[in-house]
């Protein structure tokens, strides 16, 4: 591994996530993302697609285009997919586009538990070691706090380690290593190192996986300084998203839902990347925002479907980026629909919804008409009981309840 050690990039800071001009409106600058190869690439937001020509792309600050607010049937998602695509499962277009990094940059590696030559516990990293040999793919020790302290240890060299654990719930175990060094050594040393390391892997409430299987840590590593969080929900934002997070240059954490690995969908066959602090449109609607993420996404569809039949108008968006919000898409449908509900699977007691809660608080108070409601998993550890374990989480009629509610 040794063979394939160079300097470290260019450093690129972390955007504030709740303070802005909410009457303004400007976004935050978008950083483009370097691209090594002479291929053409899309990077894809909410906005749409932009499509660049061949030749080497520099980092530079990219305007978010004012109108963040698709209309009726301008879905970017639906525009994107309209084109020639292959379909995928949401694991093999993780794979697709962890394949293609490590094809145009030597310095992504891949390490954790049986990731090598048996592929990873939910494939992602299926055939990765044949191809690329066992010193770029690594089977690590049942250690979380090891190779994950290694992995660090690789980006401060010059390597961009993609770290997988198990479940990410295990990743409890490397929360020092994730805390005093992968968020905070950039800092700390005085910008002589970044950090481009992505932390991957499943999590969330499966179907009878226990308590211990059935973590979501968004909430544990929200707090610390110096990380991005990213979830995705379609193989499409997986693939752009995984490709964006290891072209970063900040470390990346990357939740994955273990119900959403067999999600099939259409992806383009050209190149494209997701925006890492971009949140997308989903359903536009004028009657409330409905902020979600994750496999919470697909409750709160099944739930607009039954709110469109009773007369409301919602509009779905789907963060995405958990660490910075984007406020601008965000503040947008606030400014339109004047009520927000938030729906989550986090717990509800310091959770992601909390966090967004108050940022919309301090940025759209004036905007609102009706207070801010959040829809959590209950404080409770995840029972075993299928039944049980349905009434911890949100479902679809707790939506259509909560929308009917703050629309009165």
């Amino acid at each position: 591994m040794s063979a394939i050690l160079q300097g470290a990039g260019a450093t690129t800071a972390l955007s504030p996530f709740n303070s802005i001009d909410s009457n303004k409106l400007v976004p935050p600058s978008r950083s483009s993302l370097s691209v090594r190869s002479k291929r053409s690439i899309v990077v894809a937001g909410s906005d749409g697609i932009k499509s660049f020509g061949s030749g080497l792309i520099t980092r530079r600050s990219e305007p978010l285009i004012a109108n963040a607010v698709a209309t009726k049937g301008e879905n970017a998602a639906t525009s994107t997919l309209s084109k020639p695509g292959h379909e995928l499962l949401l694991f093999e277009a993780l794979q697709e586009g962890l394949e293609e990094e490590m094809d145009r940059d030597p310095h992504v590696c891949v390490m954790g538990e049986d990731v090598g030559h048996y592929g990873g516990s939910y494939k992602v990293t299926k055939g990765l070691a044949d191809k690329f040999g066992d010193l770029r793919v690594l089977d690590t020790p049942i250690c979380e706090n090891a190779f994950t302290g290694m992995g660090i240890g690789a980006a401060m060299t010059g390597l961009r380690p993609v770290i997988e654990g198990m479940n990410m719930g295990f990743l409890l175990l490397a929360f020092n290593q994730i805390s005093n060094n992968c968020g905070m050594l950039h800092y700390t040393s005085g910008g002589q190192f970044t950090i481009p390391v992505v932390i991957r892997g499943p999590g969330g409430v499966g179907r009878q996986l226990g308590a211990e299987h059935s973590q979501r840590l968004e909430s544990y590593f929200q707090s610390i300084p110096g990380i991005q969080m990213v979830a995705c929900s379609t193989p499409y934002n997986a693939k752009g998203l995984m490709k964006a997070a290891i072209r970063s240059e900040n470390p990346v954490i990357l939740f994955e839902h273990v119900l959403l690995y067999n999600l099939k969908e259409s992806i383009p066959d050209e190149e494209y990347i997701c925006n890492l602090e971009e949140a997308e449109m989903v359903r536009p609607g004028e009657h409330i925002t409905i902020l979600t993420y994750s496999r919470m996404r697909y409750h709160v569809m099944q739930a607009a479907k039954t709110l469109v039949n009773k007369g409301y108008d919602p509009e779905v968006i789907d963060i995405r980026s958990l660490k910075p919000f984007d406020l601008h898409t965000i503040g947008n449908s606030v400014k339109k629909t004047h009520r927000v509900l938030i729906v989550e699977e986090c717990m509800r007691t310091g959770g992601i919804g909390a966090s967004l809660t108050a940022a919309i608080n301090e940025n759209f108070h004036d905007y609102l008409d009706a207070p801010v409601m959040c829809l959590s998993s209950q404080d409770v550890p995840t029972p075993y009981a299928g039944t049980l374990e349905e009434w911890t989480v949100v479902q679809p009629a707790q939506i259509v309840t909560a929308v009917e509610q703050l629309c009165q």
